[in-house]
């Protein structure tokens, strides 16, 4: 039998630890004295306080640990520590993601943001819309991308219209299109005609995770040239995850629907 000091430092973990797994119930002393209340482990218990310490260094929840060291199955604990893994990965994605923002943000001169004043015309598109809130539109457009595909083929660049509420209020109505000589009415596909309008336009490079500083950096273009918005912004996705794996090869336009403020 091992003392609680003992073990400790048998596995690197501190007594104030194994205190807090044995009153979670992840590790159990083998004995505890009732008398003084010490704690007593064996030497078969070392290898479970090092799969713990192990999960708990990948930040695996204490129910999760407790969960994986549950289950008799090995597949079953595989697919729990290979789900927590995937968790992980996500966030180091989105980590990275604010770092590169970040630096884009504080650099010490921005650069100067590219932005051209266009007038397009009206166009009758193909059409998936709905009120979406702003945490579901990645999801919905994946799958009305998918509905007018199917429909009326992958051929032509994508756009989107995004009403201010989804910015201001968390939910708004989106609308996604694909160009289309007679566009056909099928499931949620029908024609829409967009009107004309004169856009503010720049092009966003890279994966979204950062759009936010390009749609900003076009707002204070708009705004230092004595322009008002006018309208939804309109996004057209001349180079997509629908065209290559690499979000480094993205290219997206924001176009904000624009009027002079100043007078004539």
């Amino acid at each position: 039998m091992l003392t609680i000091g003992e073990f400790s430092r048998l596995t690197h973990l501190s007594v104030r630890t194994l205190r807090r797994y044995h009153d979670a119930g992840l590790l159990e002393p083998a004995e505890v004295d009732a008398a003084s209340g010490y704690r007593y482990y064996t030497g078969e218990q070392i290898p479970t306080a090092q799969v713990i310490h192990r999960l708990r260094e990948l930040d695996v929840p204490l129910a999760d640990v407790a969960r994986i060291l549950r289950s008799p199955d090995p597949g079953t604990r595989a697919a729990l520590v290979a789900d927590h893994l995937r968790r992980l990965e996500s966030e180091l994605e989105r980590t990275r993601a604010a770092v590169a923002s970040l630096r884009r943000l504080l650099r010490p001169k921005p650069a100067a943001v590219d932005v051209e004043l266009r007038r397009v015309p009206a166009t009758t598109v193909a059409a998936v819309e709905d009120d979406v809130r702003l945490e579901d539109v990645l999801g919905w457009y994946a799958g009305a991308m998918a509905e007018l595909d199917a429909v009326v083929g992958p051929a032509g660049v994508p756009g989107g219209v995004y009403d201010d509420a989804l910015f201001q209020t968390g939910r708004g109505h989106v609308l996604v299109h694909l160009p289309a000589g007679d566009p056909p009415r099928s499931g949620r596909v029908h024609p829409v005609t967009l009107p004309a309008v004169e856009l503010a336009v720049t092009t966003h490079v890279g994966a979204h995770d950062d759009i936010d500083v390009t749609y900003g950096e076009l707002g204070a273009w708009v705004t230092g040239h004595l322009l008002a918005v006018a309208g939804p912004v309109r996004e057209t996705y001349l180079v997509g995850p629908r065209d290559t794996a690499d979000p480094a090869a993205w290219r997206t336009e924001i176009g904000w629907p624009v009027f002079s403020v100043t007078p004539g």
